[in-house]
């Protein structure tokens, strides 16, 4: 018998260890592949528009002036690229780096979803069957075409995925240590951590903003733990520093920046323009008393009134959603956001507290319109399928290049980046990749990928309202599925960071931005595959009730 047993242990341990050799072989091919596609393409990284306000500070610092804040943007992307620049001269440096936190974002994808193991006591879907579905999620991010050109942008999507990996290991071993170890300084340091990588996430993409409230939000029951005092204490002392180092810099540093105080208003103002109208001509029509004159009010109305006539004709593509260009009034030369400054004689402080007072006030006489507003908005990134995944196979590289010549050609650029010897390099070898015809490409050895993408996307919904159902199920039932508890609260927390990223652009811009959904791919799909791993959990557990009250004898009763 003891021979037997022996043999049984030493078949399962060598059957253990060819899964484990297999399992690492897997993730050797994922990663060799990830890394073959990233760097089978040109290091060059690509700009935008935008990118303007992310690369100047550094640029200026790197030719003599001051490290400043352009165009509203936060100072903590220009200093990763200050610091790419200063260290290497050369603009490729920035996309090698963002590369490579890439790769390191695939791998703590693999780490949390190991880690996440914890929270299921006694988990029916084996080892193996759980490994797998991790590295197939693994495989989806580091290979989908999405992932690495976002890697090649000068823009803090570029980093967000590797922040966002970082932040949700962070959560899940603060989650295990505080909740399942009572683990007192690993639960402290992993809050601390995971106050700083919260607001840094925050701090590059404030679209994140709301959905760092809510990662942080766990850390409020460590203050309703007793006999915790010095760990509280701590922690206290690890938050107030940790916003201090990122939040102190920024306020100092946009105080000489206009655009800091009024990108906020005035794209609450455009986005939002067509309700605001009609509470103008209401307030008209009744004679409302409001703290502006009627001559004033009247001649807003009628210009908002037409130039939103125009942008319609302007763009007519833009902003499907919204029924009109909210770029146009916005950046126009001769647009409602140019007039209402002339409006009030260029006084910033007068004309960001009307576009507030009119946006509150629409808020407090219109709210069923702006509800709708908003959920028109959150629908194009739930329905029909989840547009945080992009299931094309391929990209055009050679336009964006044309696009970035385009974009840092502006003379006020042009004046900065001739100063500095690796940036005039840079445009001279962007210039010659704009006249090719360069394309990203997903490899036909990896058909699945793409495939997978679609699936993804076009499930993601159904699966949302599946793991959401089965969670109340576990919430309101004691006992039976008690096992599934803190599983199934991760996952809701999971969608629920996805939802928060959703509602506050769809509150405050548009979701027909695409950038502000692609950018939440990895919680996405961390989210969605944690869905699916419930499900699976709550549905093996159920089949093997059923057939255990199956094989009971007549009569003996129900056992829970």
């Amino acid at each position: 018998m003891i021979a037997q047993l022996a043999s049984n242990q030493s078949f399962r341990l060598g059957e253990d260890s060819l899964w484990r050799l297999f399992y690492w072989a897997l993730i050797a091919l994922v990663f060799a592949g990830a890394i073959w596609q990233r760097f089978r393409l040109p290091l060059d990284p690509i700009a935008d528009p935008d990118t303007w306000g992310y690369l100047s500070p550094a640029l200026r610092k790197l030719t003599g002036a001051e490290f400043g804040h352009t165009n509203g943007r936060n100072f903590a992307y220009p200093g990763f690229l200050f610091l790419l620049l200063r260290l290497f001269a050369d603009f490729r440096a920035i996309t090698i780096t963002q590369h490579f936190l890439g790769l390191l974002a695939g791998a703590v994808f693999l780490l949390t979803w190991k880690r996440a193991r914890i929270f299921v006591s006694n988990p029916r879907i084996g080892r193996v069957a759980h490994d797998l579905l991790g590295l197939v999620g693994a495989a989806i991010f580091l290979l989908q075409w999405q992932t690495i050109v976002f890697e090649k942008d000068i823009r803090p999507e570029g980093i967000c995925a590797f922040v966002v990996s970082i932040t949700f290991y962070l959560l899940i071993q603060f989650l295990a240590c505080f909740f399942l170890k009572h683990r007192r300084t690993a639960t402290v340091a992993y809050a601390i951590a995971l106050a700083f990588t919260a607001i840094f996430l925050a701090s590059i993409k404030p679209s994140f903003g709301l959905a760092s409230l809510l990662v942080l939000s766990p850390i409020i029951a460590l203050f309703g733990r007793s006999g915790w005092s010095w760990q509280k204490v701590w922690f206290s002392l690890g938050f107030v520093f940790s916003a201090a180092v990122l939040l102190l810099p920024e306020h100092f540093l946009s105080r000489n920046d206009e655009m800091s105080r009024t990108f906020l208003p005035t794209t609450l103002f455009v986005v939002h323009a067509e309700i605001i109208r009609d509470q103008l001509a209401n307030d008209l029509a009744k004679n409302v008393s409001l703290p502006y004159s009627r001559d004033r009010l009247e001649r807003l109305y009628l210009a908002l009134r037409t130039e939103i006539e125009k942008s319609r004709t302007a763009r007519q593509y833009a902003y499907h959603s919204l029924g009109f260009d909210a770029d146009f009034l916005m950046y126009d030369p001769n647009s409602i956001a140019v007039q209402a400054r002339r409006e009030f004689r260029g006084d910033v402080a007068a004309l960001c507290a009307f576009y507030r007072f009119y946006y509150g006030r629409i808020w407090e006489k219109r709210p069923l319109q702006v509800l709708a507003k908003v959920a028109r908005q959150m629908q194009i990134f739930y329905l029909p399928y989840c547009r945080a995944y992009d299931p094309r196979i391929s990209r055009k590289l050679g336009g964006e290049y044309q696009y970035s010549v385009v974009s840092l050609s502006d003379p006020i650029c042009r004046k900065v980046w001739l100063g500095y010897p690796p940036a005039v390099d840079f445009m001279k070898r962007t210039e010659e990749l704009a006249r090719r015809e360069l394309r990203f490409r997903q490899p036909l050895l990896l058909p699945l990928i793409p495939i997978a993408v679609l699936l993804m996307s076009i499930s993601y919904s159904t699966s949302l309202a599946v793991a959401l159902i089965l969670a109340g199920i576990v919430a309101l039932t004691s006992g039976r599925w008690r096992r599934l508890h803190f599983i199934a609260a991760l996952v809701v927390f999971s969608f629920s960071f996805n939802a928060a990223c959703c509602l506050e652009v769809a509150t405050i811009i548009s979701l027909e931005i695409r950038r502000y959904m692609t950018v939440q791919m990895y919680s996405t799909l961390l989210a969605q595959l944690l869905g699916l791993w419930f499900i699976l959990e709550f549905v093996v557990q159920m089949w093997e009730c059923r057939r255990q009250r199956a094989l009971q004898p007549t009569g003996a009763g129900d056992k829970p």
